[in-house]
């Protein structure tokens, strides 16, 4: 039978471009994913000048998607594969086979494990670079999967920020690299020996200058662990004791006015104020003294009291009301009890039966970054509020073990911001995964409290500037942006140490091997600092060598092959110093992929380059058949070397030859 026409036109297109892909030494990535993440991560891929001229990309989406963010599938110059399913024959079509790397990048733990075990079915030496937020899931799956792997989680990366902004004090990020444990820092809170490099220069006019050339005026400092604790800590602990401060009466009185309703409460008031002026009138017309008048008042009212007639008549009238009014009362005290026993269950079910709070910092969303925002900020021991429109969201086991109270509700109605204590909270933090609802959130607590400090979650990191410059919300901050630089550098192998979040920045940490022949062998350090763009902290000698850190690094000392440059760098920077330190390229143009682009995807040319086995009479080009590894071999210099050639004819399809 033959294959239908939808068939064929895949199989051809596909082939097309396996043709192509066929002597190209760029190196082919493929990303799989639909959120910002990925959008992120293939962007750079292809903006990426690797030594060998940039690389391929490839991204799988799924059929149809909607993305909160930027869509990745709409980048220009990738190839796009659209399946539900990340199973063998999606990555077969994806050409994973003799791929430089996968990168599995939807936030769903259990699909990546299995895309992974997929994939490595097609390729067992492809790199794989997987998006976890389970981290004992993540160290299972090191152990499982035989082919190179990293599992990084994009929530634990970027939770630092958003905790560090929601106490108004910088990223408490720190990291240990060889024998020394360094850490983000402001300038006034280190030792001016302990200093390692500038990283950014704060300004209102100018906003944030990343790796400034004037070392001695930049806010913000990599230095030395010495001991003592981050900024962050030193704000939690003193937000934990002014909380310890609160006025005891103050929250006895908020908790009194939380127990029943408003209508309840004014109806008791306006009795027992009836009751104590009846009362200050009886001990004025009987003489008698306060407490044998309060003594009179209360049995008067509560049980009643036998008839007088002797009594003046005004004395009488005040005797009927104040019966009454102990009429009034008793109800009205059971009502109170009851209202408050029904409200208080029906709180508790749904989580919104919450005492007045100061001081404490409330999160709108538990995902997998509130979560992890929730976790760190209860290690300072710092008073935390949940709001998640799901009952059940992912953090909500977590929030029980912490003793975190979970308000069920819209965070953008009044009445649930209210309930939290926003207006008398330490922060905001709005991480849900919606960026409008994160916006109608921020707008609304902000009408609760004009000075309220607002940390905001967006996943386009241009909309989040955008949105922190027009309406002066906060700070704002993009997950996917914090996050991506660390996937790429575990994508492209590159020795990332780690990524430093500054403002909406990402400064990667990168250890960078010197390779024979580069050009930077031979020359001085000094050709490695770049004001902007790369400062170097530390070099360890070719051989394993003591690392000599930047206290004693002189610009003058010369570079040699297989010495390890470790340095703090902007992304564009660390692609320079990547070319810099890279083995000299193969003499001659690089091929780059023949035909046009249209719509983001590579259209086949008129007449493909020749392929060893391709023959002009009428008989299809030949298939590269991977050895028995799974994957094509190729060598770092050339073309491929040594595969086999089978010949495959269409006859019996009736495609066109």
């Amino acid at each position: 039978m033959a294959e239908p026409w939808r068939d064929r036109a895949r199989r051809a297109v596909e082939w097309n471009w396996r043709l192509r892909s066929v002597g190209d030494p760029r190196p082919h990535y493929v990303i799989c994913g639909k959120d910002a993440l990925a959008y992120y991560v293939a962007r750079a891929m292809l903006e990426s000048e690797l030594p060998t001229g940039g690389a391929r990309v490839t991204v799988v989406v799924p059929e149809r998607y909607r993305s909160n963010g930027p869509d990745v599938a709409a980048l220009r110059g990738v190839r796009v594969v659209r399946s539900d399913r990340l199973d063998v024959a999606t990555f077969e079509a994806a050409g994973l086979a003799g791929a430089s790397g996968l990168a599995l990048l939807h936030q769903d733990d259990v699909g990546n494990l299995h895309a992974a075990l997929c994939a490595q079915a097609v390729d067992q030496r492809v790199r794989q670079v997987l998006r976890m937020f389970n981290g004992t899931l993540a160290d299972g799956v090191r152990k499982l999967l035989k082919a190179s792997v990293e599992v990084l989680s994009d929530a634990e990366m970027a939770a630092p920020a958003f905790v560090a902004a929601a106490l108004g004090e910088v990223d408490p990020s720190s990291f240990q690299h060889r024998d020394k444990t360094l850490r983000v820092a402001r300038r006034a809170d280190v030792r001016p020996q302990d200093v390692v490099c500038a990283l950014a220069h704060l300004t209102e006019a100018q906003g944030v200058e990343l790796l400034p050339a004037e070392q001695a005026g930049a806010d913000l400092v990599l230095a030395e662990a010495t001991g003592q604790p981050p900024g962050t800590e030193v704000a939690a602990r003193r937000l934990v004791r002014a909380r310890r401060r609160r006025r005891p009466v103050a929250v006895l009185l908020g908790a009194v006015r939380g127990f029943a309703t408003r209508k309840i409460g004014v109806a008791v008031m306006l009795v027992l104020a009836v009751i104590a002026v009846l009362g200050a009138l009886i001990s004025r017309t009987e003489g008698a003294s306060p407490l044998e008048a309060l003594y009179l008042t209360l049995v008067t009212t509560l049980s009643g009291a036998d008839p007088d007639t002797t009594k003046p008549a005004g004395a009488q009238i005040m005797q009927v009301v104040l019966n009454l009014a102990g009429l009034a009362l008793i109800p009205l005290i059971t009502a109170v009890v009851v209202d408050g026993i029904v409200n208080a269950r029906l709180a508790l079910h749904t989580g919104q039966l919450q005492p007045a709070r100061v001081g404490h910092v409330v999160l709108i969303g538990l995902g997998n970054v509130g979560t992890r925002v929730m976790a760190q900020l209860r290690e300072y021991d710092v008073e935390v509020v949940a709001i998640d429109k799901d009952p059940e969201p992912r953090g909500a086991a977590l929030a029980r073990q912490l003793e975190v109270p979970l308000i069920v509700g819209d965070a953008a109605l009044p009445e649930t911001l209210v309930a939290a204590s926003v207006a008398d909270c330490q922060a905001l933090v709005v991480a849900s995964t919606d960026d409008v609802a994160n916006l109608e959130a921020a707008l609304a607590a902000r009408d609760l409290r004009g000075d309220l400090r607002v940390v905001l979650r967006f996943f386009d990191g241009d909309f989040a500037e955008r949105v922190e410059e027009t309406f002066a919300l906060g700070v704002s901050r993009s997950v996917s942006y914090l996050a991506a630089p660390a996937f790429i550098g575990a994508l492209t192998e590159r020795a990332v140490i780690t990524t430093i979040p500054v403002d909406r920045h990402a400064l990667p940490v990168a250890e960078v091997p010197v390779a024979a022949g580069s050009e930077l062998d031979g020359r001085p350090l000094g050709m490695v600092n770049r004001d902007g763009q790369v400062r170097l902290i530390a070099r360890t000698p070719a051989g394993g060598g003591k690392t000599i850190w930047w206290k004693d690094l002189d610009p003058r000392q010369v570079i040699f092959a297989g010495d390890r440059l470790t340095v703090v760098a902007r992304r564009r920077g660390l692609d320079w110093l990547t070319r810099q330190c890279a083995p000299p390229a193969h003499p001659g143009p690089v091929p780059r992929p023949a035909g046009s682009v249209h719509g983001g995807v590579h259209a086949p040319a008129a007449a493909p380059p020749p392929v060893p086995g391709s023959t002009d009479s009428g008989v299809d080009v030949a298939h590269p058949v991977p050895p028995a590894g799974g994957a094509l071999s190729t060598t770092t210099d050339g073309p491929p070397e040594d595969f086999e050639l089978t010949r495959r004819h269409d006859e019996a399809s009736g495609w066109p030859q």
